[in-house]
């Protein structure tokens, strides 16, 4: 089998962890052993004619698995659509890894921001939320709407100087120059009607502490500032020649801080809710930092799912779970699977794999009640000897035998 599909990706796992789980689901079935063997025995053949030696067991570890790759990686925190290639079609991944539209749900917490602009980071500011209004912070739409300047978070695989960013913050490093703001694209921006809502169970990191406040300082305080820009479509509009917004957060108000000191851990920030369909390259993490800067407060993240890529998408039901692979028959999967790679993302995978299961449940009966005749008729056969019927002259015959 070669080609492309998705699989929706947990949340609390790496892509590169969660594709080995797949990877080793997929190897260890029926379905791919006998492609394996073939490899295998051919990376044999060729290493032994290259060589003169038999080839070792690190040297069969490419071959003695399903070929894997995927387009595209999600953070751990996140979850959703994840497109993976298999055989060949790792080839055509590249497709995937640049240039193709992404859709994206998220959620996060205004009042706060954070090292990694996620609720796996430190606190890196805490500013007053008292001023939030929903229909202002509907008019993000339009303002992040269209071409679009961002910062990429310090905590990202960029690099610089050869370095990933990430390696920097962990570090405590100062950077060797500012991040440059990248070109990205949005799409489209709705921001949801729970939006500000404080009826959530997401409870507020805790305060900033002196070993944050030092990391910050090493980092030459660029995390919190970081230029604000508006989509160049809403600058045009307002007759503004730079895209770059001088916006101030808020101080945290004595009565705001009392409050979330004397709540503690019952205490809820007003929430952000948005979708957004992005280009690739768009980091959601900075666009969650930017609308907050923009309500003059702050913002962190803290649920973030992958709806669609390209034509990959949640919402279409054309994307496998892992539990497809591990506690279905390979009956089942593999049917919808191989189908899913001839004809790609206009499969519905759920109605396919349902499919797959009734007929497959009604071979395993056919097959039981076939089973079960021909078990039957061994029986009779084994027991169907000729008896001397009860007769008068049988009981004749009998005593004169005697």
């Amino acid at each position: 089998m070669n080609g492309i599909f998705a699989i929706d990706k947990p949340s609390g796992i790496s892509s590169n962890q969660f594709m080995m789980k797949l990877q080793h689901a997929l190897t260890n079935s029926h379905v791919f052993s006998k492609e394996i063997q073939r490899a295998t025995a051919e990376r044999i053949k060729q290493y032994q004619e290259q060589t003169g030696k038999k080839a070792s067991k690190r040297k069969l570890r490419k071959v003695s698995k399903v070929k894997m790759g995927h387009g595209g990686t999600l953070d751990p925190l996140a979850s959703g659509v994840l497109v993976i290639g298999i055989g060949t079609g790792t080839k055509k991944l590249s497709e995937y890894l640049s240039g193709t539209v992404k859709e994206y749900e998220t959620e996060a917490l205004f009042g706060t921001s954070t090292t990694s602009g996620d609720v796996e980071g430190e606190i890196l500011s805490q500013n007053s939320v008292k001023q939030l209004d929903f229909n202002e912070l509907k008019t993000v739409e339009e303002k992040f709407k269209g071409a679009l300047k961002q910062t990429p978070p310090i905590f990202a695989a960029l690099k610089m100087d050869g370095k990933p960013l990430y390696e920097y913050a962990r570090e405590g490093k100062p950077l060797p120059r500012a991040i440059e703001p990248r070109q990205v694209t949005v799409y489209d921006l709705k921001i949801l009607p729970d939006s500000l809502s404080r009826s959530h169970s997401y409870p507020l990191l805790r305060p900033i502490s002196g070993q944050t406040r030092e990391m910050v300082q090493r980092l030459n305080n660029g995390l919190l500032n970081d230029p604000l820009y508006f989509s160049k479509e809403y600058c045009t509009k307002q007759d503004w020649e730079n895209e770059s917004v001088d916006i101030k957060a808020r101080d945290l108000t004595e009565e705001e801080s009392k409050q979330i000191e004397i709540q503690g851990d019952d205490y809820r920030a007003p929430l952000l809710h948005f979708k957004a369909k992005v280009s690739s390259g768009t980091y959601i993490r900075s666009l969650v930092n930017d609308i907050g800067k923009s309500m003059q407060s702050s913002s962190y993240m803290v649920k973030l799912i992958r709806l669609a890529q390209k034509d990959w998408s949640l919402e279409k039901q054309n994307v496998f779970k892992l539990e497809d692979f591990t506690e279905r028959d390979e009956k089942v999967w593999s049917k919808v699977l191989q189908e899913v790679l001839e004809k790609g993302p206009k499969v519905n995978v759920i109605e396919a794999l349902v499919q797959a299961e009734e007929e497959f449940k009604k071979e395993q009966k056919i097959m039981a009640q076939s089973a079960a005749q021909q078990a039957e008729q061994q029986d009779v056969g084994q027991t169907d000897e000729p008896v001397a019927p009860k007769t008068e002259l049988g009981t004749r015959k009998r005593k004169l035998d005697e």
